[in-house]
């Protein structure tokens, strides 16, 4: 009997002790695996940056194939005023809302036009002007809007310039004298059919053609504007906590000189940016 209750007493030890390391092993793995919370508060909370993997200069994915633009530096910059984890999340343009609503980002940060979109998102304070223009080859005898009767004409799809072009109180009546609207996924795409002749104009943001024009010089914007409006980043509309904590970063990063500081490198678009002026 003895030693029957020296075996039980071993054994309940043992099982006692495998409980406390149960337990302890169970507290150490909820302390290194921090909730994210929109607040930001914790160090371990991963800012999920959703943007356009091919809108030079605000963001894009370089030849290195590293993430690069205005847009993807001054998010890195949040995070870093913060101590926030900052995680890319590039997409093609036209999944942009599919990528928001399924939680695969934050927000979308990417030269995201404010107007005509207000009650579709939670935006933050703008941070850039831009302009809807025509992008023609020099040569291409494209002087005016009216000369466009006739010809091709190319646009990005769920773009701005797009929506203006399909809009009856934008520039649909426009768009209808085209001979074709060519719609492309990315500007990239569009911008080397104009060189190649392929289409005879752009519909594009003047950042945008800014960037292209840099590049070439064939490349000229018409002097007539397609319209005007401002950027901002776009939040889902419950997460109000997180805007409010970018829009404080944005505050203190004009403040401290990082916004200008970025935007220099940008000459192209360095004169639209409006945070801190």
């Amino acid at each position: 009997m003895k030693k029957t209750s020296k075996i039980l007493a071993s054994v309940m030890a043992i099982v006692m002790a495998a409980v406390i390391l149960a337990g302890c092993g169970s507290n150490n793995a909820s302390s290194d695996t921090t909730t994210e919370t929109a607040s930001g508060d914790a160090e371990t909370f991963v800012f999920k940056h959703g943007f356009d993997l091919d809108y030079r200069p605000y963001s894009y994915i370089d030849d290195n194939g590293n993430n690069a633009g205005f847009d993807v530096e001054m998010a890195q910059a949040v995070c870093d005023y913060y101590g926030w984890t900052y995680q890319a999340v590039p997409f093609n343009w036209d999944a942009k809302d599919a990528e928001l609503s399924a939680g695969s980002c934050d927000c979308i940060w990417s030269g995201f036009t404010i107007n005509g979109r207000e009650d579709d998102y939670l935006w933050s304070k703008p941070y850039s002007d831009n302009t809807q223009m025509i992008m023609v080859k020099q040569d291409s005898g494209i002087k005016t809007l009216e000369d466009l009767k006739g010809k091709k004409v190319g646009v990005q799809t769920a773009t701005s310039a797009y929506d203006l072009l399909n809009d009856e109180e934008g520039q649909k009546e426009l768009a209808d004298t085209f001979a074709e609207l060519n719609v492309y996924d990315t500007y990239t795409i569009a911008i080397n059919d104009l060189e190649a002749g392929a289409v005879d104009a752009l519909a594009i943001d003047v950042t945008r053609a800014n960037e292209a024009i840099q590049k070439n010089s064939d490349f000229a914007c018409l002097d007539e504007e397609l319209g005007s409006e401002q950027y901002a980043i776009g939040f889902r509309k419950d997460d109000t906590e997180l805007c409010d904590k970018v829009n404080e970063a944005l505050d203190a990063l004009a403040k401290d000189g990082t916004v200008a500081k970025i935007a220099a490198k940008y000459p192209e678009i360095e004169e639209y940016i409006t945070l801190g002026k």
